[in-house]
This record gives structure tokens, C-alpha cells and sequence, in this order.
């Protein structure tokens, strides 16, 4: 039986990166860039002004204020995406609107809460200086420059950068189809469950939206039947996939095929069983390079073992580098007793107090609890060699959503 560590460095050594795919830039948001973009072109490509207003030469407004205006000669409007047509002179202006080019002979855009339009022109009321209010060419970024790297997941950000840039499309690394396959007679799905008393098939649907949160394309297969015939039937429709995930039927009871299946469509079982709770009865294989994954039954251990293991893996082959969750250290509220030579991944809910966090688990802690997912914002873990804990000591936490990365209000107005 292998330990956790083991157990994730044996599953990442096999994992590689999927191939690239041309997409467009909105499909591209939150996924991973597998080139390197350089600047085509300076942005922005010519001086333009950063204000509504008049522009002229600075050194024309060197004794102009509010009760000695400047005053300055019209020569043309020069609206936004327009080119200018005259020169500025001495003594002379032109009205310029946000994002328009600055005309040749101008130096400085006074903005036009500082000048007042009459008969005679246009009256500044105070001195310009150069480069006041002019946004210059190449001051964003300039030819040839390399803004984003391959490897790089695509924010908002990248995404206004790609489209200023002229990039409707770029590659990324692909997504992965993620075959799901549960197991047993005792399931049904949803729509069946009011009729039949028997077991919703929750983890079809709790783990489709695990891959989905890491990027993945969920194929959901439905049931198979506790037969090696019906399995089969699943694992091989399954191949088409890019990795495979199953759930239940991977312990030694009479029913559990899982193993042996994997092993007859030619998948090699390379580790069987984790000492973790819960978890313990997990197995992973692989055929010809694509990940077969055989998770325990149990909502929450089928759940808890694709956090540890499936997720980093997807987020491996989509090219991610940073593919585990954030942890924290916290102050356990409470004493903790577990058996000794196993690690064990409390649901927690974790809290801000003070200048750190504290954290308490949510209660009854059975595998088929799912509601103690539910309550969890964190997993409590707790290694191998610890067989109590008591209240008052700090202990790791691994953040499972982003409750401790928002507030209710903004802390910048606390001051």
C-alpha cells in the first residue's frame, strides 16, 4: 500500500501535456497559452491625447492664467479616429478629443475644464507643460516586445491585451475528455430516484463538476451494472476519452471488477489501495499514456480522491505549473483523535480570526456524508505519523474554495 506522497508522485511522473489547439481569445479565458505573444505593432500606434481639450505649443501657454488667458487661433477639429490635417503653429490650437492624434507642431493637450471658446479663439487659463495630457506611441507596449508568455493562464487581462493586439485566435493547450463511469446495482439516476427508493447517482454529477472547476469536458457514461460484462462495456466506450475516472467497485468485495476489468482492456494497474482516510481503496493504471483513475464509492471518498489526485493531473496536462490548492496553517479549535500510520483529510470549515485562522471539522466525518462537503471549505490534514491533536495547535488546511479569498467589503475603505 502506497503512502499519499507516493501515491501523487507515481500518478504526476506518468501524466503528459495534452496537445494545442487554435481557439478563439474568448474561449481561451482561464486556460493555458502554449505560445509566446510579441507586440506586432506600438500601442498606441501614434501620439494621441489623453483629454478632451486644445492642442498646442506648451511653451505658447507660458504666461497664460486664470487671469491672463493665453489666447489661441482654432485651426481645426480633429475628432477621435481621424487623422490631422494641418500643422500648429505659434498662436495656434486645435480642438482634440480623447484618443485622437496629437497634430504635428503640438506638444502638451490642455483640457478643455481650463479653456473657454469666444469670438476671438480660444482662451487657456493655464500654463501647459510638453507632454501634458499626450499618451505617446509605444507607451503601452512596443513592437517586438514579448507581453505574454506560453504558459501564462489567460486572465481578462491577457484576453484586452490579445484583441488590442489584433489575436482572435491563439493556442492553448487542449482540454481533456473526461470519461466518468459509476458502478452499482444499487443506482439510479436522478429522475429515477423518487420511484425506486434506491441510491441517486450524486457522484456522476459532483465529480462531472470537478472536472468542469478544473478545466475539463465531463463525459458522463451513466451506470454499469456490478457485472465484469457491463463494466466492460463502460471502460471500453471510455477509451475514447482522454482520461478515464471511475467510481465504486474498487475494493475486494464479490462485486468490486474494477481492478480486473482495467487489467483485461489492457490498462497496467500500477498502484492499489492509498493509506489515507478516507480513500484507502483507490487504483490507478494507465493505457498507451492516457490516465485510468478507480476511485472508492463513497461520495465523499470519491470526491476527496479526485481533489488530491485527478485535479492536479488535468490541470498537469492543460500545461498548468501551479496544480495544488492553497494551503494554510489554522488553529484547531478542537481535539482530533486518528489512527496512526494513515493520513487522514478532515472536511473542515475554515475562519479569519484575527491575524490568522482557526478551523473545526463539520461533524460527523463518515465517507458517505456528503453534506460534510457541503459545510467544508477546507481539508484538514493530518499526516501519517500523529495519532492525536489537540485543541489549540496549528494544523494545515487545504483551501478547497475561494471563501478566504473574498470579503464583504473592501478592506482599502477600512482606513
Amino acid at each position: 500500500m502506497m503512502t499519499v506522497k507516493e501515491a501523487l508522485n507515481h500518478i504526476l511522473d506518468s501524466i503528459v501535456l495534452l496537445g494545442l489547439e487554435k481557439t478563439d481569445i474568448l474561449s481561451a479565458l482561464g486556460r493555458v497559452i502554449g505560445e509566446d505573444i510579441h507586440v506586432p505593432r506600438d500601442i498606441p500606434p501614434k501620439d494621441n491625447s489623453a483629454m478632451d481639450g486644445y492642442a498646442l505649443r506648451s511653451e505658447d501657454t507660458a504666461d497664460a492664467g486664470a487671469e491672463s488667458p493665453a489666447i489661441f487661433n482654432i485651426i481645426e477639429d480633429i475628432p477621435a479616429g481621424y487623422v490631422p490635417q494641418k500643422t500648429v503653429g505659434p498662436g495656434e490650437a486645435a480642438r482634440i478629443m480623447t484618443g485622437a492624434p496629437i497634430p504635428e507642431g503640438a506638444d502638451a493637450v490642455v483640457k478643455v475644464e481650463e479653456t473657454k471658446c469666444d469670438d476671438a479663439g480660444v482662451r487657456i487659463y493655464a500654463a501647459a507643460r510638453h507632454g501634458q495630457n499626450v499618451r505617446y506611441a509605444g507607451e503601452d507596449v512596443k513592437t517586438g516586445d514579448l507581453v505574454i508568455r506560453a504558459g501564462t493562464i489567460l486572465r481578462p487581462a491577457e484576453i484586452g491585451m490579445l484583441a488590442a493586439l489584433g489575436r482572435s485566435f491563439v493556442k492553448v493547450y487542449r482540454r481533456p475528455l473526461v470519461a466518468l463511469i459509476s458502478t452499482g446495482d444499487e443506482l439510479v439516476d436522478i429522475d429515477d430516484a423518487a420511484s425506486t427508493g434506491k441510491i441517486v447517482n450524486s457522484n456522476s454529477y459532483s465529480l462531472a463538476a470537478q472536472v468542469m472547476e478544473c478545466g475539463g469536458i465531463p463525459l458522463q457514461l451513466g451506470i454499469a451494472k456490478d457485472t465484469k460484462e457491463a463494466l466492460t462495456e463502460k471502460f471500453r466506450a471510455a477509451l475514447r476519452a482522454d482520461i478515464i475516472v471511475s467510481s465504486a467497485g474498487v475494493s475486494v468485495g464479490d462485486y468490486d471488477f474494477v481492478k480486473d476489468v482495467m487489467e483485461d482492456i489492457g490498462v497496467g494497474v500500477e498502484l492499489w489501495q492509498v493509506a489515507q482516510r478516507p480513500g484507502k481503496p483507490m487504483t490507478f493504471g494507465s493505457r498507451e499514456g492516457k490516465p485510468v483513475f478507480g476511485l472508492p464509492g463513497n461520495p465523499v471518498s470519491s470526491m476527496l480522491t479526485f481533489e488530491q489526485y485527478v485535479r492536479p493531473a488535468i490541470l498537469k496536462m492543460t500545461g498548468h505549473e501551479n496544480i495544488f490548492r492553497r494551503t494554510i496553517r489554522a488553529t484547531l479549535t478542537h481535539d482530533i483523535q486518528k489512527k496512526k500510520g494513515i493520513r487522514y483529510f478532515f472536511r473542515s470549515r475554515v475562519r479569519s480570526q484575527g491575524d490568522g485562522f482557526v478551523v473545526e471539522t463539520t461533524g460527523e466525518q463518515g465517507s458517505g456524508i456528503l453534506n460534510s462537503m457541503v459545510l467544508a471549505n477546507g481539508i484538514m490534514v493530518i499526516p501519517e505519523d500523529v495519532a492525536f491533536v489537540k485543541a489549540g495547535s496549528d494544523v494545515m488546511v487545504q483551501l478547497i474554495d475561494n471563501s478566504q479569498n473574498f470579503t464583504k467589503e473592501p478592506e482599502y475603505l477600512s482606513d
